[in-house]
């Protein structure tokens, strides 16, 4: 594996490692399960998020990130280093040669929080280490040439952050980040559920809900779907039904937070960009664009053709390992950190 090259989508929920001529190697949730009496992590990815909600006292399942950005540096590290040693050890690269690894992060993190994220991933086992923002990535990962002098607007929802950026020539022009993502909608979803149910559901529940009934437009028939939880006042396990018409409630707030803010940058657009993007519309990417017509809600609300990009949940992490290639035109645009 000498001279490859590795790119990683460090998400809130998610971890995708792009691997340079292998494609999306790993694809595992940024979870970590932490036994406190031994002071040791047990369990990461996959096999950690299935003990979510179902662990004894002295067991923590944690989320190392929070909205886009390392709130646990050990542990953080710690996941980074066993997720590579995976890489290698199952996919067949024979003996590893420390690598090139690009890195990407929300727009407008701090130098702190940048510095953060190329410490834990020096000591988890890379050569050198590049920081790129999350719009850029996507853009190259979607298939867009952002090295010609035309807009091209990216709108990325993770799993903490939605960042939407203005591209041209390899950088960002303008730019956006709200901490507002996938997560947020599963939030949503259980404090109405809490709401107007009494009944309190888990992270995977809601998340359930989502992906099977949410929506960001009034449908004409809405779907239903029955889920458990805990009465509040019986204290006793419930099923209920619950329609896509009360999880678009849920969620308005949220979808309406990340329409707002596409407004927002398009009014701070140069007019001749501005031109591009209305001819050429606007491309969704990341795994909370996959939300049913989340593409249609904001292009009824911009006007503009609003595109949802082929495999969204893995265009970050691939462009971000894609980038390797183009280092002199991202340094160019002033949108990596070495």
């Amino acid at each position: 594996m000498s001279g490859a090259d590795i790119g990683i989508d460090l998400g809130t929920a998610n971890v995708l490692i792009y691997v340079s001529e292998k494609g999306i190697v790993l694809e595992e949730p940024s979870v970590v399960a932490v036994d406190n009496k031994l002071n040791k992590i047990i369990a990461v990815g996959t096999e950690a998020r299935k003990m979510i909600g179902r662990t004894p006292a002295n067991i923590d399942v944690i989320r190392p990130l929070r909205d886009g950005v390392i709130s646990n540096y050990e542990i953080t590290e710690e996941m980074l280093s066993r997720f590579i040693e995976k890489i290698v050890e199952k996919k067949g690269f024979g003996r590893f040669v420390m690598p090139r690894i690009m890195v990407c992060v929300p727009t407008g993190v701090t130098e702190v929080e940048k510095r953060a994220v190329e410490d834990a991933t020096k000591k988890a086992g890379a050569r050198e280490v590049y920081i790129i923002e999350e719009p850029i990535a996507a853009a190259i990962g979607a298939g867009i040439d952002i090295a010609q002098p035309n807009g091209n607007m990216v709108i990325d929802i993770g799993g903490g952050t939605t960042d939407i950026a203005v591209i041209s020539l390899g950088g960002s022009v303008v730019s956006d980040s709200i901490k507002l993502g996938g997560d947020k909608f599963d939030e949503a979803i259980i404090k109405y559920i809490k709401k107007e149910y009494n009944v309190l559901i888990g992270e995977r529940s809601a998340e359930k809900l989502k992906i099977e009934i949410g929506t960001a437009v009034k449908e004409d028939e809405p779907r239903t779907m029955n889920i458990s939880g805990r009465n509040l006042v019986k204290g006793l396990p419930v099923t209920i039904s619950v329609s896509s018409t009360e999880i678009l409630e849920a969620l308005d707030s949220c979808i309406e937070q990340i329409v707002i803010a596409t407004k927002n940058l398009l009014e701070k657009t140069p007019p001749e960009l501005a031109a591009d993007i209305s001819d050429k519309g606007i491309i969704m990417t990341g795994g909370g664009a996959m939300l049913r017509d989340l593409d249609k809600r904001v292009e009824q609300s911009t006007g503009i053709k609003v595109t949802l990009a082929h495999d969204p949940l893995s265009c970050v992490a691939k462009g971000t390992g894609l980038s390797l290639s183009s280092l002199d035109l991202l340094e160019t645009g002033g949108n990596f950190k070495k």
